[in-house]
C-alpha cells in the first residue's frame, strides 16, 4: 500500500562530517589526557674491565672506600670521615705534583655518600681528574 503515489522517495544517506568531527575531539582528549610512564631510576650497568692491569703512575693517588664507609687514602687511614679531613688527606697526598689523577677504589657494598664525600673533597682541594678502579671481568 502506498499511499505517496508519485512522490519520489529520497535516497537515505549518513553525513560524514558531523561524525569526524566526533572522532577528532575524542582522539584531541584522549591525547591530552594520556599519561605517559615515568621511571623513578636509571637501569645501569656497573663497568668492568677487560684491559691489562696498568702500572701505577707517580702522579696517582688511590683512595679506597671500604663497605664500613672508612677512607684510606695511599693505603693510609684518614681520621675523620667528612669531606674536610679527606679534602686534606687529599691535598697532602698530592702534594706538588702535577695534575694528579684520583683513583677511587669503592666497596661493591660502600654507601653512595661516601663516594660521593671522596668526590666533594677531590673538588674542592682542586683535584679536577677522577676515575673509579673496576674489576676484571669473570670469565
Amino acid at each position: 500500500m502506498n499511499f505517496q503515489k508519485g512522490r519520489l522517495r529520497e535516497e537515505p544517506e549518513i553525513n560524514l562530517i558531523p561524525m569526524i568531527d566526533v572522532l577528532l575531539v575524542i582522539l584531541i582528549f584522549l591525547m591530552i589526557t594520556t599519561t605517559y610512564s615515568k621511571f623513578a631510576g636509571l637501569e645501569i650497568n656497573l663497568p668492568t674491565a677487560d684491559a691489562q692491569a696498568q702500572k701505577d703512575q707517580p702522579n696517582e693517588i688511590n683512595v679506597m672506600v671500604t663497605a664500613t664507609g672508612d677512607v684510606m687514602v695511599n693505603k693510609v687511614p684518614v681520621a675523620g670521615r667528612d669531606v674536610a679531613a679527606i679534602g686534606a688527606a687529599l691535598r697532602s697526598a698530592a702534594g706538588d705534583a702535577r695534575e694528579p689523577v684520583v683513583i677511587i677504589n669503592a666497596d661493591a657494598k660502600a654507601t653512595h655518600q661516601s663516594v660521593i664525600d671522596v668526590m666533594q673533597a677531590a673538588q674542592q682541594s682542586g683535584l679536577s681528574h677522577i676515575s673509579f678502579a673496576t674489576q676484571q671481568a669473570q670469565r
